[in-house]
């Protein structure tokens, strides 16, 4: 059979109205196909012999048509019928008292980077083209302000914040946003029944679907823009990274550089030691989390950006308020006149006012998109746009002090004050860059782009707020080196600007292709886009690599070596996966082996962890050689990260059968989203599976009690295939089965155990007896289960490893059989994540070579 096309799915833009999946859709399907449903649930309601079949193959060549279908609900999905789903948004149904917290919380943990560039952005700029009167003072406040409204506002606040996915935010959510609405991911485990988590939005047919349909195609069809695409993602979470380092290093050595201007006895080297130990103090308290970190640094940040208001109001009202012809744009271009090659220069030093934008978008998974962008709005633009005129009012009279532009315009009555609350913003900047790389390395590992780490949970109520700790540690270390071998604020300037305008491109050619695929927006709007906004970093990204040689060039090289980091992880899972795939075991050997498969089954429960969505997997065939018995029961449980950022508890778990009832042999495919958490316990696991089980086999029987009160003898096979029929819920909720009626099933297939004797087409006995034979099948096979599992449950873990084959390339070998290996030996291994006990572990290693 054909498999189902990709469906079109997406936030709806200008008009257009969005449905859950659980509503009517429209989908495609193959002109000779007469089902709307897939190959799983076909297989889940026949049972054929073969049931887990995985030799079908996409049809890239047949026609298609565009039709609707009612409401849909995977044939797998067993418990959550009755279990509420997850809320999407957790920050809906607060008081006005809460929605104040929270408020504070998003100035703590979003804006702190960007609230503290007016700390370094003026000392930068002019180290680098010297004040030589007032025009050149307001010229580059009119280049900041603009920056600050281009960067800062419309493309973030204004356009990037709504492609969030789902509230999700960071360059992995883009991606993961785009692998949904089209098949662009390298890793071969996408499932139809993937696109039926409620958390997939779905667009109605359109004229701007054409447009994105062609684009859809050439994106699935072309292997080199896959891999292109990944490696842009790739590129900018390794640029976040670096941002996480580069971010506290710039933050706190400006802040502590303070103390030059108070006291005339320190100079630089006492500076790198306090900043030292400040940055030691920031990376400790990390892991008291977001939260409790959040509110107690919130009304910290906003008397910050009240002290930056109002000293600008001071030094405007003291100095020179002709500043403010700076509003002026015809100012930037005197400015460029007057300095030519040293204004292009400056630039690196004028993009710092718009650092931490990306972590606004980033870190929007702790809070909603409306918190921030009115926070933004409403307190932060206006506040950093005084601060900024004031320091320029201060200098068009004191030219002298720019290299330290903002401790010399405070005060001299409250400079020790503002200093101590400038230092403790630093330090909450610094927090907020680190904070979004947790997020992308999360978001990087779920969709197997990173080694699998240790991830603490720092918030019972809100499930996005993350530490990992090795991360943290790791940014510590290298955040030390930096201070101490770039120990000058221009050189740590420009390591900053390659950071943060990597980060900011990659994003701007992600939601460019969301404008055009998901939002299918006008392709003017969509140009004008990616025009003004990439341009505009393309021209700040050649002024901070002309001076890559200065010192910076240390953060390039890390990005560089992350980015390998993560491209080699993805490189060697893609490759172990489908070498899983090639080596599944088939259904003949398992006829062949019979319902004992060859060896004895003892009493219990096996549950056996495997990567793979479809088939049995080859380390299933290494257990019953290397065993001297196996289960009676065994179950492949399969942990599926989707490109999602929660999956619903309602649709985390598919069922299945994978060989005939005598078999004892089932499938479980456990959904998570890149945000969900995993805390259960192993008996809160096993139990949970155990309901679910029973669920699902007396969903299973009310399905084939339904099909065959409506078998009739006079309709043909032609028209039972295309019967729809409904099943009822137990939350009252009604489904179209979609699958062929039961006499088919007779006629295609014959039955080869006395458990299936019930499927044989005849007479048969009357409908009570019929239905209380069904009943009693019913009570033994869920005994059988109950005494399994009184038994005892057993984890089989198989450790399948990877290695080059001899006639590989150099490259390959090298890459697989040492970085990849070496990676693979030094992440969190699957069995961490379990909190199993050792006495109920069977582990078995297995090598692919590859």
């Amino acid at each position: 059979m054909a498999e189902e096309e990709g469906l079109e799915r997406g936030e709806i833009n200008g008009g257009l109205a969005s449905m859950d999946s659980i509503d009517s859709r429209w989908v495609f399907q193959d002109e000779d196909d007469s089902e709307v449903d897939d190959e799983e649930a076909e297989d889940d309601v026949r049972h054929r012999t073969v049931v887990d079949s995985e030799d079908d193959e996409d049809d890239d060549n047949a026609e298609q048509r565009l039709i609707r279908t009612g409401p849909r609900i995977d044939s797998f999905d067993v418990e959550a019928l009755e279990v509420p789903g997850a809320l999407r948004n957790e920050y809906e149904d607060f008081s006005l008292g809460r929605k104040i917290i929270i408020a504070f919380q998003t100035l703590g943990v979003v804006f702190g980077d960007v609230g503290t560039s007016p700390l370094y952005a003026f000392s930068v700029m002019f180290k680098k083209a010297p004040i030589n009167g007032n025009e050149d003072v307001i010229g580059a406040m009119s280049l900041v302000l603009y920056t600050l409204i281009l960067i800062p506002l419309l493309k973030y606040v204004l356009v990037v914040l709504w492609a969030n996915d789902d509230g999700e935010g960071g360059t992995f959510a883009l991606y993961s946003l785009i692998c949904r609405h089209a098949k662009v991911s390298l890793l071969p485990n996408q499932l139809p029944s993937d696109a039926r988590i409620s958390s997939f939005r779905l667009k109605v047919p359109s004229p701007e679907l054409e447009r994105s349909l062609k684009i859809k195609e050439r994106l699935e069809a072309s292997l080199t823009l896959k891999k292109l695409l990944l490696t842009l993602v790739l590129a900018g979470t390794a640029m976040v990274i670096a941002d996480g380092v580069v971010t506290p290093a710039m933050s706190v050595v400006s802040a502590v550089s303070g103390l030059k201007i108070g006291v005339d006895a320190i100079k630089q080297d006492q500076v790198v030691m306090i900043s030292v130990a400040f940055l030691v103090i920031l990376f400790s308290v990390q892991k008291f989390g977001t939260s409790k970190v959040g509110l107690a640094v919130g009304p910290a940040l906003f008397i910050w950006f009240c002290s930056l208001g109002g000293i600008g109001i001071y030094n405007l009202v003291k100095y020179d308020s002709s500043v403010l012809k700076a509003f002026n744009p015809v100012h930037i271009y005197y400015f460029f006149k007057r300095n030519s090659t040293k204004a292009w220069y400056s630039l690196g030093g004028c993009l710092l006012c718009a650092t931490g934008s990306e972590a606004m978008f980033a870190d929007l998974c702790y809070f909603s998109v409306r918190s921030v962008q009115l926070t933004f709005v409403l307190l932060v633009l206006p506040c950093l746009m005084l601060g900024y005129l004031g320091q320029a009012a201060y200098l068009m009279e004191n030219p002298d002090g720019a290299e330290q532009a903002f401790f010399s315009s405070i005060p001299s009555g409250v400079f020790w004050p503002v200093f101590l609350i400038a230092n403790i913003a630093a330090l909450i900047a610094s927090r907020a860059m680190t904070t979004a790389t947790f997020s992308c390395i999360k978001q990087s590992m779920a969709l197997g782009c990173f080694p699998r780490l240790k991830i603490i949970h720092t918030s019972r109520k809100f499930m996005g707020q993350i530490y990992i700790p090795v991360v943290n540690w790791f940014l510590l270390v290298v955040c030390l080196v930096s201070v101490c071998t770039i120990s000058s604020i221009d050189e740590i300037g420009n390591a900053y600007g390659i950071a943060e305008l990597g980060v900011m491109m990659m994003t701007t050619i992600l939601v460019t292709i969301v404008m055009l695929l998901i939002w299918q927006i006008n392709i003017i709007i969509v140009l004008s886009f990616i025009v003004i906004f990439l341009g505009l970093e393309l021209t700040f990204f050649s002024s901070v690599l002309w001076s890559v040689g200065d010192g910076s060039w240390i953060i390039l090289v890390f990005a560089i070596i992350m980015f390998f980091i993560m491209f080699i992880w993805n490189y060697g899972s893609k490759l172990k996966y489908e070498t899983e795939v090639k080596q599944k075991l088939s259904m003949d050997l398992m006829r062949e082996l019979g319902c004992n498969l060859g060896t004895i089954r003892a009493p219990g429960i096996g549950l056996l962890y495997n990567e793979l969505v479809k088939g049995i997997p080859a380390i299933f065939g290494h257990f019953l050689t290397t065993l001297p018995a196996i289960h009676s029961m065994i179950i492949f449980v399969c942990i599926k990260y989707v490109p999602v950022p929660v999956v619903p508890q309602s649709e985390r778990f598919l069922f299945r059968r994978v060989c005939p009832k005598n078999y004892h042999i089932f499938r479980c495919i456990a959904r998570y989203g890149y945000k969900d958490v995993r805390k259960e316990s192993h008996q809160t696991f096993e139990q949970l599976l155990i309901e679910s089980l029973e669920k699902f086999i007396r969903r299973e029987a009310q399905e084939r009690s339904l099909e065959s009160d409506g078998d009739d003898g006079d309709i043909d096979s032609e028209d039972v295939t295309s019967c729809s029929r409904v099943l009822i819920a137990p939350n009252g909720s009604v489904y179209s089965l979609g699958v062929p009626l039961l006499a088919e099933y007779k006629e295609s297939s014959e039955p080869i155990s006395e458990a299936s004797t019930s499927e044989e087409v005849k007479s048969g006995p009357p409908a009570d007896q019929t239905a209380y034979d069904a009943e009693q099948s019913i009570e033994r096979e869920l005994s059988f289960i109950r005494k399994a599992k009184e038994s005892g449950v057993v984890y089989l873990l198989g450790h399948g490893d990877i290695r080059a084959r001899k006639d590989s390339w150099f490259i390959k070998k090298l890459i697989i059989n040492y970085f990849y290996a070496f990676l693979r030996k030094n992440c969190r291994r699957g069995i961490a994540n379990l909190s199993v006990p050792h006495s109920h572990l069977m582990q078995v290693g297995m090598t692919y070579m590859v």
